[in-house]
């Protein structure tokens, strides 16, 4: 199994090091990931607080939950954000520029609409949460491509970094800021403030640099004559070319064991999503204000997540990635029986941090050790369409199953529904197993 990682180490000096995070791109791609991190919670944790803060039954909000499938299958047209023009904006921004500008202003758009709309109308305000989500998927295949091609290969590191924190400070101000904007103000408030936000991405992308790349161009077939191909032969070359190749690599490197790998990736973050959906409704179901939730489960679940994710970067190096999956992949299960016995608790402050501790540790631990292995999986000569596949696939069984959630809480009640998501993470488990016997073979 080929390692990117092991390529993408910088022989630099201590002093070299922290100089990389002085490149104006480096520091430009927390920027970017602010704006990727914005309107992932905004249809997701935090449109369920605001749908059971107005009274929504559970089993809608569950529903709500297969918006976000959209981040799941955005595999299907990221060959055509990688390798199509935006009409004019193309011509005038360059290729990653202009896709990032039309998924921030497509995020921005949703966010207006669902603000207007609100609750009432369940019907329309999922269309337009599907916008955002739609919207925010395109933005991330493009902000990827963007970071990859801005700078060498040996700064990827810096490049990851700083556009994760951006990211998790996105989370932080999706998540808490809007709950206690909505405490204090109302929802469609705390939603206007949130597409305001939106002008950090746009700006940031008018103010940055296309990157200087030669990028290979579909090129339309053409006849002996040197007439154009005909529609279904030219259909036929584009599929062959961005979407079929990229998949051939994949198995031609990894043979049969290729579907063990693709099933892995499928399985691992199961357990967490399904439960993810639930957890605002839980929290105020179990008499948690918005402010306590705000809080402790996102303000100290932030700083959590990020120490957890700082030792698993550490581990990766002194042991290796599967050691670590293996860590990740049974904190993860077992944090969900923690909220199996929160449930039958009276609702204290220190025993809701207690578990967002654990939830919150184990998760930026789990989150940072996968990220590195679908890493050391991906050719770089097909990055975006790859990468695209397995963060596609990482989400897709999860998002899915938690549409059901909503249906288990009102019929088994919270501490059944966090039992079987413990029992998600059996799967994960048993088959990071399988890839650290191969591994050991190898």
């Amino acid at each position: 199994m080929r390692s990117d990682l092991s390529e993408e180490k910088v022989k630099l000096s201590w002093k070299e090091v922290f100089l990389v995070y002085r490149k104006p791109r480096v520091i430009t791609m927390a920027f970017l990931g602010f704006a990727g991190g914005l309107p992932y919670l905004l249809v997701f944790s935090t449109l369920t607080a605001w749908l059971r803060d107005d009274g929504v039954s559970r089993s809608a909000i569950g529903f709500f939950a297969w918006v976000g499938i959209t981040y799941s299958v955005k595999v299907f047209w990221a060959p055509v954000v990688d390798r199509l023009s935006v009409p004019f904006l193309t011509k005038a921004l360059g290729q990653r520029r202009s896709w990032i500008l039309v998924g921030q202003i497509g995020i921005a758009l949703g966010l207006v609409g669902m603000m207007f709309v609100g609750s009432s109308q369940l019907y329309i305000l999922s269309l337009f949460a599907f916008i955002v989500a739609f919207s925010s998927a395109t933005q991330d295949i493009a902000i990827d491509a963007y970071r990859i091609e801005a700078m060498p290969e040996a700064y990827q590191g810096a490049m990851s970094a700083t556009y994760i924190f951006g990211y998790r400070v996105a989370l932080l101000v999706a998540g808490a800021g809007a709950l206690y904007i909505a405490e204090y103000q109302s929802w469609a408030v705390a939603y206007q403030v949130m597409a305001g936000l939106t002008g950090i991405g746009i700006v940031t992308v008018l103010v940055i640099q296309e990157p200087d790349v030669d990028r290979k161009i579909f090129e339309i077939p053409l006849l002996e004559d040197g007439n154009r191909a005909p529609v279904w032969v030219i259909a036929k070359s584009w599929v062959n070319d961005a979407m079929v190749q990229p998949f051939v690599d994949f198995f031609t490197r990894n043979g049969q064991f290729a579907l063990v790998i693709l099933l892995f990736i499928a399985v691992f973050r199961l357990s967490d999503i399904a439960m993810g959906i639930m957890a605002n409704p839980f929290y105020l179901d179990m008499g948690y204000s918005k402010t306590e939730i705000a809080n402790v489960a996102k303000v100290f679940g932030f700083f959590m997540s990020i120490l957890g994710s700082a030792i698993c970067g550490i581990l990766v190096v002194k042991w290796n990635i599967f050691r670590c999956l293996l860590i990740g992949a049974v904190a993860v299960a077992s944090t969900n029986l923690l909220f199996a016995g929160l449930s039958l608790m009276t609702p204290e402050i220190s025993s809701l941090a207690i578990v967002i501790s654990a939830d919150n540790l184990s998760g930026g631990f789990a989150a940072t050790a996968f990220i590195a292995y679908l890493s050391s999986l991906t050719n770089r000569a097909y990055t975006a369409t790859q990468y695209a596949l397995f963060s596609s696939l990482m989400t897709l069984p999860g998002k899915f199953i938690s549409g059901f959630s909503g249906l288990v809480v009102d019929s088994e009640g919270y501490f059944v529904f966090f039992i079987a998501a413990a029992g998600l993470g059996i799967p994960a488990i048993v088959l990071v197993w399988v890839l650290i016997r191969r591994e050991s073979r190898a």
